[in-house]
């Protein structure tokens, strides 16, 4: 007995209600970044997504369950990157490889909108917040320790809090580009800059955490 073919109508609609959905996330994100989360309404919403209502809350019960959507989408555009903490790479190819990527992500256009929405609604509702730091933020913070400490374990680094060298790589990666752009003073920093930017982070870094050399 031959199997019936798949029905292309239901693969239709699956495509379908795909695109709505997102059609419904862009119009939300336009708005929430336009008139804030208390300012949003769901008619607004349903305007700028060009869809009924009726058709928004068969989506979205509520303006907060189509904010935490977005949160959501955040953090899987974010997962997306996958920074190689191989711990067989030295640390000279790993970190400023790391540093330029993880910046590139941070301060990429329309990321910011993103994030400056995630700190707005934070104080109102911590679970999203915490969510997007646990999943976003910390995990990567979580992966470089890691990275350090199988580094150090081989004597190219000597570390003692490892959490602490993550963060402070990093912040450093960030110094004069991200708080410009997250508050709209820059645009997003070129590639060049961020290599200076990030190549200095580097020396800064392996000044502190390299083994002293024996004179």
């Amino acid at each position: 007995m031959v199997a019936a073919p798949p029905n292309p109508l239901h693969l239709v609609a699956g495509d379908e209600e795909s695109s709505k959905r997102r059609q419904i996330l862009d119009g939300a994100r336009k708005v929430f970044l336009e008139l804030g989360f208390d300012g949003a309404s769901m008619g607004e919403i349903a305007r700028a997504a060009a869809v009924s209502k009726g058709t928004l809350y068969v989506y979205f019960p509520d303006k907060a369950g189509l904010f935490a959507a977005i949160v959501e989408e955040e953090k899987r555009e974010q997962g997306k990157v996958a920074f190689n903490f191989d711990p067989a790479r030295d640390v000279d190819t790993t970190l400023p490889e790391f540093g330029r990527a993880y910046v590139a992500v941070l301060c990429r256009p329309g990321g910011g909108s993103a994030i400056r929405t995630v700190m707005a609604i934070a104080e109102r509702m911590p679970e999203l917040g915490s969510r997007f730091y646990t999943h976003v933020i910390a995990h990567t913070v979580d992966r470089f320790a890691a990275y350090l400490e199988a580094r150090a374990a081989l004597g190219e680094l000597v570390i003692d809090d490892y959490q602490l060298a993550a963060w402070q790589f990093m912040q450093m990666c960030q110094a004069t580009l991200f708080q410009a752009f997250i508050f709209q003073a820059n645009p997003s920093p070129s590639p060049e800059r961020i290599a200076d930017v990030v190549d200095s982070a580097t020396r800064v870094f392996f000044a502190a955490y390299r083994p002293k050399q024996a004179d």
